[in-house]
This record gives C-alpha cells, structure tokens and sequence, in this order.
C-alpha cells in the first residue's frame, strides 16, 4: 500500500513538470532516502526524494527532462545529494545536459563518481555551453578527478564559477587545475577547500602569472582541525591577501607577480617570511608597475630582507604605499631602507619617487645612532613621502624624537606622522620642539599620538588644537607694507681699467689698507723679495670683500682682457644700487718696461670706460642718481718726473676736458689718484675716498627693506653652515625663509601660497639689485657667492675651446651632449660640485650667452656666439647667385648711437642680439615659411621668405648696427621685415639711449662695401630724407633724388658719385607718411588762413581729410605670406604709382590755391595798419639766438629768457626773405611785460611762417636754416596745450594764457592782435637809439620805400631796392 502510494507521488512530480504550469526552475534530487515522495519547495522549486527501491524512478525523471522540449522548460539548476552515480545514470545526465540548453547550475553533494563516470562527466562538460556554474561538494573526486575536470575545462569557453568544497585534490589535481587556468579565460571564480594549504600554491601562482581577472577563494585545513583560509583574491579592487603559506609556496606566490598587472595591494600580516622571499620580492618591485600598496607587517623580516626589499625599491616606479611595521631589523636594515628615498648630494636625483607612504618601527625594530641619522637624511632631502608611521617603538629617546621633529621644520611634503605607541614621546621637550615645528611648518596635518605617553599625559590636546590652526585659512594682509625700512650696509666699488693697468695689486693694496690682516702681507712681501712686478695677466673677474666698521665694502675687478668685456654688462649694478667706479689706467704700456703712454693713449682708455659706464647707466631703470667716478693712474712711481713733465700736464688737460665732456652724466670726483698700486701708503688717500664715497653712497641712495640686511646676514650664516656652498637651491631659500622669516612664512596650509612665493622673489631680486646675490627667477636658484660665480663660471665659459673638442663645432651649432662633457673638464670641480652641467646651460640660456636651435627640441643644438670666428677676411657677397634675368632690389639701413661721443654699443651688445634674434625668429617660426639662421663673430645671416639680411656691427667697439636685406620682392616687403622684426629686437636691447636710424646706399648695400667706406657719407637720417621731401613742392616730391659723394682712399676711387631716387629708398609706409604728413600742413594752414570749402579747388576738405585719416591698406603681402607672382606684384606696384602720381596731383592743386592766400594774408599783415607811426619801423621781425656757432630761431618767448637777438625781414611783396650780414639788436632779458605784448605775434606771425617754410613757400628766403628741426618745432606750435610752457603762462597772467589755451582766437581779427607786438618794437627801437632810417638802414639793412600802384609803405632790402625801382619810390624818414 505504501509503495503505491510512493509510486502516486512520483507520478504527481511527472505531471507537474509535463504540465508547465509550475514554472520550474530548479530541482533538487536527495537519493538514498527511507521513502520516495516530492514536495513544492517554493513556487519555482521541488524537491524529489527517492529510495533505493524507487531507483529506476531517477532515471526515468532525468530521461523524462532530457525528453521535455528547450522551449517548454525553464529549468536552470540541478541539485544532486547522496548520488551513487553508475554509468548509465552519467549518460542520462549527459543526454539531460546536452538537450536542455537552459540548465546554468549543476551542484554535486556528497555524491560518489568512479573514474569512467568522472570521465564520462568531463566529456559533457567539454562540449557543454550553456553551465555557467558547477559545484563539487565532499564528493572526493580526488586528484583523479581534478584531473578530468581540468581537462574538459581546459576546452570549455562558457563555465565561469567552480567550487570544490571539503575535499581534497592533492598537489597533482591543483596542478591539473593551474594548467587548465593557464588556457581557460572565462572563469571568473574559484574556489578550494582543502585539507592541505600548499593547495592554494599552484593555483593562485596561475591565476597571478595569467593576469587572470579571477576571483579566488582557497581555505584550509590546519592540523588541530581549525579550518583557515590560506588565499584570497579579489580582482575588483586588485587585492591579495595571503593568510597561510608554507616558504616555498610564498615564494612561488610573489615570483608570479613579477609581469602581474590585476594585483594592486599585497597584504601578507602575519605570514613568516624568509630572506629568499624577500630576494624575490626585490625582482617583483624592478619588474612591477601596478602593484600599489604592499603589507608586510608582522612577518619576522630581519636586516637582511629588508635589504633586499631596498634594493627593489631603486628601481620600482609604482609602489606607493609600504608597511613594515613589527618586523625585527635594526639600523643597518633601516639605512638601506632609507637610501633610495634620501638624496645625499644637491645633483643627486632621489632614487625612488612614487613611494608616499611608509610604516616601521616594533617592539622588536631597532633604530639606533646611524638609523636615526638616515631617517633624518630622508626627512631633510625627501620630496615625495607624504605619511610616515613609527609604531610601538621602544628605541627612540627623547632626544631623538626632538631632533626628528626640528629637522620636520624644513620639510614640505609630509602631511601625516604617526607615533602610535612610541614609547620615547614624551616630556616637555618633546612637546615644546613639536609645537614649534607646527609654528614654522603648516603642511603636517595629523600627527597621531595615542598610546604615548605624552597622549596619556593630556598634552597632545593642545597639539591637535594647533594642528586645526593650521587649517585655517588666515587673513589676506600686504606683510611688507609695514616692513622698517634701512639704509643698505653694502657698497660695490667697480675697479675699470685695461689690462696690465695694475687693479688686481691695486685691490689688494686697498684691501690692506681699510682691512690690514694679523697675517703678514703676502703680496707685498712677493714684491719685496721681487722688485720687478712681473706682466702677468689676472685671468677672470675677482670680487674682493672687506668690513669697513658696519659697512660692507666689496671691490669688483672687471678683467682687462678683451675676451672679457662681453661679460662686464652682466656685472653692471642695478637701479638703486649702492655702487661707485674707479677707472684705471697704467701711466705705461706694460709694467715690465719703461715704455710710457702717450696722453692721447690714456685719453682713450678713460674715455672707453666713460662710455661704458654711460651706455649702461642709461640701460638702468629708474636711475636715482648719476654714476660716481674717480680716476686712478697707476705705476706712478715709474715716472721720471724730470722727463714727464709736459706729458703729466697734457694729460691732465685732456682729463679735464673729459670732465667737461660728461659732466652732465657721471658724477666726477675732482681730485685725479696717481698711485703705486704696490704700496699701501701710497694708496692710503684712495682707500680714504673709497671708504668715505662708500657712506656718502649708502646715504643717497633708496632705502631698503630691513628684512633685506637680516637676510645677507643669515643667508652668511647658511653658507658657513653648509661648507662655503655657492649656490643655493630656491627651495632651500623657501625652507630657509620658513624657518628664520616670520615676514615670510607659509603660516596656513590654506594660504595663499602664491603671494607668499611672489614676496620671496620680490626679496630675492631686491638683493639681486644690491649686488648681494645673483638670482635666476626661472632656474630656481640664488648665487650667493658672487665672485664665484663671475671668475670660476662666466670667465671660464668664455674661455672653452670648444671647436677643437666637438664634432659638431664646425657649423656653429654644439650638440649639448658635447658642450656637457666639455663643461665637466674646462669648469672645474669647483664649478661642477656645485651646479649641473645642464643647470649651466639653463643659466646661459637665460643670459642670453647661448640659444636653442630648436627650443622645443630637448636635446636641440646649442649656438654659444663666444666660439664664433670672425669672418670679415673672409670674401663678403651675397649666398645668391646674381643674374641678368633676375631683378633683385636692396635695401639697408644704418643704425647708430644719437650720441656717440659720450655712449656706444657695448661689446656684450652684439653677442646678446645673436641670441636674442635667434630666439625671436625661431619664436616665430610657425608664421614663417622657411627661416634660416647662421652667424659669424659680427655677423648675423637670416634668411626669410626668400628675403637675404645681414646684421652687421659697425666695428668691434662700434656705434653701429647695419642691417641689409636682398630679394627679388619690393623694397616695402622688405624694409616691413626689418620694421617688424630686427629694428625692435635691436632697440629692445638699447633701452636709455636712442639709434637713429638712417638709410644706406644702395650700391653699398648691393656691394657689401667695408664698414670704414660706408661711414663716408654713405647714409642718411630717415627723419632727415622725410624732411627734405616734405621742403620740396608736392609736383617734385616723388622725382626727388638723394644724391651720394664719393669716397676715395689713396687717390683711388672706391665708390664714385650718384643718385638714388627717395622713393626707392624709402617704403611705401614711409612715402605715404610723408604724403598724408603735407597734406596735413596744407590744411593747418588752410584752417590758419579760414580759408573758404568753396576756395579749395582740389575738392572738399573734408574728402581729403577722410582719405588722409583713413588707414592705407598694405599693398604686399605680410612677411608671413609665401612669395607672390612677380608678374602679380608689378601690376600692383604699378597701380599704386598711378594712385601716388594722383594723390601728389591732388595735393598740388591744393597747396596752390593756399600759397596764393598764404601771400595774400601775409601782405595784409605787413601793411594792415599803416596808422602806427606810419610805418617808420618795419613790422616783420624774429628772433634768433646763438648756440654752438650756430643760429637758432625762436618760436616762443619765455620771461627770463636772455642774450637773443631781433632781426628784420625783407618785406617785399612776396619775396620776403632773410637780409644777409644783418647786425640786428640785442635783447638782453626778456620780461613779463615784453612776453605780454609779443605772445600774439609768436603765435600767429611764427605759425604762418613756419608751415610756410614745411611745404616750401619760401615764404621767407633763408629762414629754414635756422630751424634744425622743423617736425618738432611745428609740434610745439601746434599741439602744446599750452603754447609757452608753464613759467610761459604764469608769467603772461590771464591774458597771455588765454592766447596760449584758446584756438577759437583764430577767427578774431588778426589785426588787433598784434598791435602791442608792433607798438612794442617802436618802443624797443626807440630804446636802442634806433629810430631813424639812417639807423635802421645801419643796424637792418632795410629802407622805407612806398609802392607805385597802391601807394603802400614797405621797409625791403637794398637788392630790391635796385632791381625794383621801377616799382617803389623810396620814402627816407
């Protein structure tokens, strides 16, 4: 009865899954049961129990699914429990699984396999695709099994989860597993209970080697039964944790991480590590760039593992984070821990880099002294630690603790410290010195005290209180607007001079003398043991220091040798400088003979340093003062004084005359030095001078930051303190305005710290201005030795020979490689020890003493001007080769010093221009198209789009650049080039003094004629060609030639006699300025003759005004545009004469109609009333006053004015003009009263007669000559505001300032203007006695004649009165 009704219940299950209705989705199968029944576990589950008599049963049930349709069934897991599987249960199973692809899970518990079943199994699993997770419980398939599952697995693509719990697989199935995980890519978790742990070895070694992204789950058991986990790994967050290993197998674990990129973080706490671990760990860290975090804690690492680790670290570029806290090494392990994170030299790079976190210390870990000296290496030099933890160490004193956290104070990057149960952090030292470093140091922002005893104490409150300070973000405040400020206590004193002339043994005379030693006078014992002073050279700049009481006195020796001289602009005291110059000279050739100078000789060598200290003052900003100046002649006890008398005195006639000559730019000090360098008696008055010019100096000029004097002082004390170092790191500076500056310090990790590095650079070049240090914004360093660096650097650079050492010399370009291992040799160690090789060239880079060939290259060419060769031997032409079929034009232009006599190019100016020019050009090399670039020792060659120019220096010590251009383009594009490109790099250099620029001939251009030829009479003054085109009628303008002398030498002829059109000569810009500029002229001139629109024949005046405003379009392309047709450009250039030819027409036809007004208003001012005295005076009078052998009109009259002359003009109708020989009388002052009564006639009279003579009326014959400077005194006329200048308008009063200021006055009547102008004259005249006609004829040369036709009265000249007659009737008063 029970079977039947077992059987019921079987049957039941049958019809529930033939029905569908139940949706099934798992099945659970439990064999082996005491009764056979089914039961709905849930609504998508059943479970089917079946007896051992009811077997047939199960294999009816797994045919009955293997039969049912895919599309019926939604079965997706299989559960078999305490299955006894026979061969053809395996087969229904394999039909099952083979036929419903729907089936994910297949779970096995407790079951029991024979190896063909097994096999069997395996086989479906091969070609099954649809099981996404099989699972294998206490079933002891064994290492047999393992075995088949590895091998079905190792071919199926789709499975991606095994588990085999509670059983064990031995060596070999682990074996089998990793082989078939080597292949296998699409698992995505495994996981191993075994009862042995060297299970996991083999497996999580593949899974690691493979970089497969597997989830590994691998536990075991231990031998008290306990049940472990040996290894996990997580892929998602690349995370390995090893909780049991034996050696071995954690040797093979960290060997497979060696090319591994899935594991970030390794955790091994607790596991007992060998040094042949470590060993291998040292390759995984050279090897591996992914690994992140490494947890080594409490793993019995000794000395010698660690060690190994180090080594590792060298080369690792990953690691960030490293935990080796609780293991058992002491100083020696920690050293080499240290090393690769500590640099022991400032041109030693830091070995590791990426690491930013790291954890020792132990009960068990000991520092000891030379521990504690690496961590404080470490803690001084490490850029890149950002957490450091200490934990439960008991090895650390007090005393070290203090000296860890004092050294922190110059630290920047650590964030974090922990001394989690440091057992030396204690007393109230230790908690003073760690709230002091939180003062100076506001970047730590934890530091984690619990479990010491200062925490225990209560006193880390009071430090996490400070720590929360230096969050806060402080106030925004100027900390230098309330700085004291001080006189400085430095003074530079410049000894100048050529060499042999003695400075060196001068320097150190005086030296002796303010300064005298304990120690005996060496060099004046050498010269008393030998007398004859030898003629050796002093190579390089020498700085010599001394102490004059509180002032600080130092001398620079410029080097006399002409290789030097590039280098003297680099030493030249900045603006606000405490500096003064002695200028040298030798009374004798060279001091080893008696051969002396002629006066001329020393003339010219104080006369070269004169200029130079000129030219360089003037390149100064902000000059507070003149230069100070004091002359020194040496060797003077050489001199017969028998013999040498008249030379001695012409030679200090020749000083004084260079006294006079720039008095007005240096300040002299009157007394001229005559000295024997040699002795220090003899120089006692000199060394008085310098001490006492030295205080007078600081007194004048500008007051300093006090914070300035405390900083040479303390900088003083670093360099004492770190062996005399040179040079010091801008972070160094930083750390040191941290620790000693609160003016300067970072007091908040939310601060601005831009501000505060902007003040510091602001410090730092205000000492670079005093001369205290020599500073480099972009190089990040400061020079503190400043005779270090000017003798054993810049003076040697100049000096490499390097032409001879490297290849790649010959085309003027240095492969860097080459020029670093030249400098290593030719600076020396002094040099080398102190600054890299590379640091050298930045530095020369930044003084413009060398420049890139290709500045976003690394490893580009360097170019160094000092290894250039002169090439003016050479044969000079153009690189083109010249024919008949092409038609190339040149251009030149000639730039020289406005004045020469008393500033010219220094000799470090053209070297500069080199690379200046250069950089410029390859600056814009993206708009230029083809750019080429070569140089000689005064030579610059530049070739641009097809455009050939030469940069020449007008001589080794000239007061010129020429810059010459070739091309098959008009003269316009190039003459654009030169304005756009090398004119402003050349004036960007000479800032403070003015170039003129002038144009070249063109058949010296054409020629390359020598620089001696072309400074005959080869240019001239573009200012000076626009003028004289502005002087001509407008019909003449654009045929005016410019015509050139010869130049002869010997009697030969070396360029004869022509012409060049000034068309040619000038641009379109140019020509074009000068058209818009007379334009301009006709119509002041027209609104000063209110000339009527409907008097302007030409056109409107407003037309012409627009097209004067208007901007003119360029006719060519930029320079940065590609060479055009030349049939193209003709049409152009042929087209704008057209429209040049017109506009100068027009311009004619306009300044015609004017000039006939001008005459007519000017003949109505002559005669406009012939009421006053009737006319017994002439009324057209000037003014002139003499200046340098020369006269000079005068346009505006000023109370206080003297030693003018009044003179009269001819005043014949329309030929008025200048009476020659004319006497005229002396005005001897001018006074309020006299500026009053002419104010109006300067303003109308002189402004008439002014822009007459710019558009070439001669309205009156001879006057331009008196007016050297037409465009300016126009100016003055014109657009000042107030016409006669402050003293001018408040001597006038209110009447003359309304004349000056009012321009609508132009409409009042001209007449009643100048009515107290005339009256003034009849009153002056009479004054002088000069009355009557006789004496107006005597002192004039003027006679009082009347016309024929309208009876009016003229006073004109004698020639008019002759040649006139017919016309005038003379009328004698």
């Amino acid at each position: 009865m029970a079977a039947i009704q077992d059987i019921k219940e079987i049957e039941w299950a049958l019809q529930v899954m033939k029905s569908g209705a139940h949706n099934l989705q798992s099945i659970s199968f439990f064999l082996s049961q005491q009764s056979s029944n089914c039961f709905q576990e849930t609504e998508n589950s059943i479970n089917i129990n079946i007896t051992t008599q009811t077997l047939p049963h199960f294999s009816q049930l797994l045919k009955f699914l293997a039969a049912t349709p895919e599309n019926d069934t939604s079965l997706s897991s299989l559960d078999f429990h305490l299955v006894e599987w026979e061969l053809h249960l395996v087969n229904d199973l394999r039909t099952l699984l083979d036929n419903n692809r729907s089936i994910r899970q297949v779970t096995f518990k407790r079951n029991k396999f024979d190896a063909e079943c097994l096999s069997e199994l395996s086989d479906s699993l091969r070609r099954n695709t649809c099981i996404k997770d099989l699972v294998f419980s206490e079933s002891k398939i064994g290492s047999e099994g393992a075995a088949f599952l590895a091998s079905s697995l190792r071919d199926n693509s789709t499975l991606e989860e095994l588990q085999i719990w509670e059983d064990s697989i031995g060596s070999k199935g682990a074996e089998e597993l990793s082989k078939m995980i080597e292949t296998n890519s699409t698992l995505k978790l495994l996981t191993i209970f075994d009862s042995k742990s060297f299970t996991a070895t083999p497996l999580i070694s593949s899974v690691l080697a493979r970089n497969r992204s597997m989830e590994v789950h691998i536990w075991s058991g231990a031998h008290n039964g306990k049940i472990s986990k040996a290894v996990e790994f997580a892929p998602e967050n690349g995370t390995l944790r090893v909780y049991n290993l034996d050696p071995s197998g954690a040797c093979r674990v960290i060997c497979s991480l060696g090319r591994n990129t899935t594991v970030r973080s390794l955790d091994m706490t607790g596991l007992r590590l060998k040094t042949r671990w470590a060993k291998e760990l040292r390759s995984v860290l050279e090897q591996n760039r992914t690994l992140k975090e490494v947890n080594l804690s409490n793993t019995c690492l000794k000395d010698k593992g660690i060690v190994y680790i180090a080594a590792g670290l060298f080369k690792n570029r990953g690691l960030e984070k490293l935990y080796l806290d609780g293991n058992s090494f002491g100083a020696i392990g920690i050293e080499h821990l240290l090393c690769p994170l500590s640099k022991f030299s400032p041109f030693q790079n830091q070995a590791n880099t990426s690491l930013k976190s790291i954890t020792f210390g132990g009960g068990r870990t000991k520092f000891g002294k030379d521990g504690i000296s690496a961590f404080l290496k470490m803690l001084i030099s490490n850029e890149t630690i950002t957490h450091i933890g200490i934990h439960e160490d008991e090895s650390l004193k007090p005393d070290d603790i203090v000296g860890i956290f004092k050294t922190l104070e110059r630290n920047t990057t650590l964030r974090r410290f922990s001394l989690r149960g440091c057992k030396g952090v204690r007393g109230e030292l230790v908690f003073q010195t760690i709230i002091e470093t939180l003062n100076v140091n506001p970047w730590i922002e934890d530091i984690d005290l619990a479990r010491t005893p200062l925490h225990i104490s209560g006193k880390s409150e009071a430090i996490y209180q400070r720590l929360g300070q230096n969050e806060k973000t402080e106030p925004e405040i100027d900390l230098l607007k309330d700085m004291a400020m001080a006189m400085p206590k430095s003074c530079r004193v410049f000894l100048c001079g050529q060499e042999y002339s003695g400075k060196s043994t001068l320097c150190n005379s005086i030296s002796q003398n303010i300064s005298p030693s304990k120690m005996p006078y060496l060099d004046e014992i050498r010269i008393l043991v030998n007398p004859v002073e030898q003629a050796v050279r002093t190579p390089g700049m020498k700085i010599k220091p001394f102490k004059d009481e509180d002032t600080n006195i130092s001398i620079w020796n410029l080097a006399g040798q002409h290789e030097e001289y590039s280098l003297h602009d680099l030493m030249f005291p900045g603006h606000g400088s405490a500096s003064f110059f002695l200028i040298v000279s030798s009374l004798f050739r060279k001091p080893s003979n008696r051969e002396s100078k002629t006066p001329t000789e020393i003339e010219d060598d104080l006369h070269y340093w004169l200029r130079f200290i000129v030219s360089n003052s003037k390149r100064a900003v902000n000059q507070c003062m003149l230069p100070t100046v004091a002359m020194v002649l040496t060797h003077y006890d050489k001199v017969n004084h028998h013999q040498s008398d008249n030379s001695l005195r012409e030679t200090i006639t020749l000083i004084q005359g260079l006294r006079d000559k720039f008095q007005d730019f240096v300040d002299f000090y009157p007394t001229v030095f005559t000295v024997d360098a040699r002795s220090s008696a003899s120089v006692s008055k000199l060394s008085h001078h310098i001490r006492k010019t030295s205080r007078t100096i600081l007194q004048r000029v500008p007051r300093v930051y006090q914070l300035c004097n405390d900083l040479v002082e303390i900088l003083s004390d670093w360099r004492q303190q770190n062996q005399n170092k040179p040079l010091m790191k801008w972070k160094e500076f930083g750390e040191l305005c941290q620790i000693k500056i609160p003016f300067l310090r970072i007091r908040s990790r939310n601060d601005n710290r831009e501000m505060v590095e902007m003040r510091r650079r602001a410090v730092a070049t205000s000492l670079h201005h005093i001369g205290e240090v020599v500073y480099f914004d972009e190089l990040g360093f400061l020079i503190l030795d400043c005779g270090w660096f000017f003798s054993e650097v810049l003076s040697q650079l100049i000096r490499l020979d390097v032409r001879k050492q490297s290849s790649t010399a010959n085309n003027r370009f240095v492969c860097r490689q080459d020029f670093e291992k030249i400098l290593v040799p030719g600076l020396g160690s002094n040099v080398t020890d102190n600054m890299e090789a590379n640091d050298v060239i930045k530095m020369m880079l930044k003084l413009e003493l060398c420049c890139e060939q290709d500045p976003s290259n690394p490893d580009s060419l360097l170019l160094i001007p000092s290894v250039l060769e002169e090439g003016r031997w050479k044969p000079q032409r153009w690189p083109i080769l010249l024919s008949p079929d092409n038609n190339y034009n040149y251009v030149g232009r000639h730039l020289r010093c406005d004045d020469s006599s008393h500033v010219f190019l220094t000799p470090g100016f053209f070297p500069r221009l080199q690379v200046h020019l250069h950089n410029k050009i390859m600056g814009l090399r993206n708009q230029q198209h083809g750019a080429s670039y070569s140089l000689e020792k005064y030579l610059i060659s530049i070739n641009i789009n097809g455009v050939h120019i030469r940069v020449e220096l007008g001589g080794q010590f000239g007061h010129s650049v020429d810059v010459l251009a070739c091309s098959t383009k008009s003269p316009t594009e190039m003459l654009r080039l030169f304005q756009n490109l090398v004119i402003p790099a050349i004036h960007s250099l000479c800032q403070g003094f003015t170039l003129v620029e002038c144009v070249l001939r063109s058949e010296c251009v054409k020629n390359l004629t020598p620089h001696r030829y072309r400074r005959r009479s080869q240019f001239v003054p573009l200012q000076q060609l626009k003028r004289a085109l502005l002087s001509v009628p407008a019909d003449s303008i654009y045929d005016y030639q410019h015509t050139w002398d010869s130049v002869t030498e010997s009697g030969s002829t070396i360029i004869g006699p022509g012409f060049d059109f000034a068309r040619e000569l000038l641009s379109d810009d140019d020509f074009r300025e000068v058209l818009h500029c007379r334009y301009h002229d006709l119509y002041n001139l027209a609104v000063e003759l209110q000339l009527p629109q409907e008097n302007n024949p030409g056109g409107s005046g407003g037309e012409i005004a627009a097209a004067a405003a208007a901007s003119i379009e360029p006719t060519f392309a930029g320079i940065a545009k590609g060479v055009e047709e030349v049939l193209q450009r003709l049409k152009i250039i042929e087209q704008e004469i057209r429209d040049v030819k017109q506009e100068i027409r027009g311009l004619r036809y306009y300044e015609t109609a004017l000039l006939i007004e001008l005459h007519r208003k000017v003949n109505h001012l002559v005669n406009h009333n012939t009421q006053i005295e009737e006319r017994k005076v002439p009324n057209m009078f000037y003014f002139v006053r003499t200046e340098n052998y020369s006269r000079r009109l005068i346009t505006t009259v000023i109370s206080g004015m003297a030693a003018m002359r009044m003179h009269m003009l001819c005043e014949f109708r329309g030929e008025m003009h200048v009476v020659e020989d004319q006497i005229g009388c002396e005005l001897m002052q001018v006074d309020n009263v006299t500026v009053k009564f002419l104010a109006p006639y300067m303003k109308k009279f002189m402004k008439l007669l002014t822009f007459a003579l710019k558009i070439g009326a001669h309205l009156a014959v001879g006057m331009g000559e008196l007016i050297p400077d037409l465009g300016r005194e126009v100016a003055h006329l014109i657009d000042s505001p107030v016409l006669y200048g402050a003293a001018g308008a408040a001597a006038v009063g209110a009447a003359g300032a309304a004349v000056a200021a009012n321009r609508s006055r132009n409409t009042r009547d001209i007449q009643q203007d100048l009515v107290p102008a005339q009256q003034w004259v009849v009153d002056f005249l009479k004054d002088q006695r000069c009355s009557t006609g006789k004496d107006i004829a005597e002192k004039f040369g003027l006679w009082r004649v009347r016309y024929r036709d309208d009876g009016r009265i003229a006073w004109i000249c004698r020639r008019h009165v002759c040649t006139r007659s017919h016309d005038i009737i003379e009328v004698p008063i």
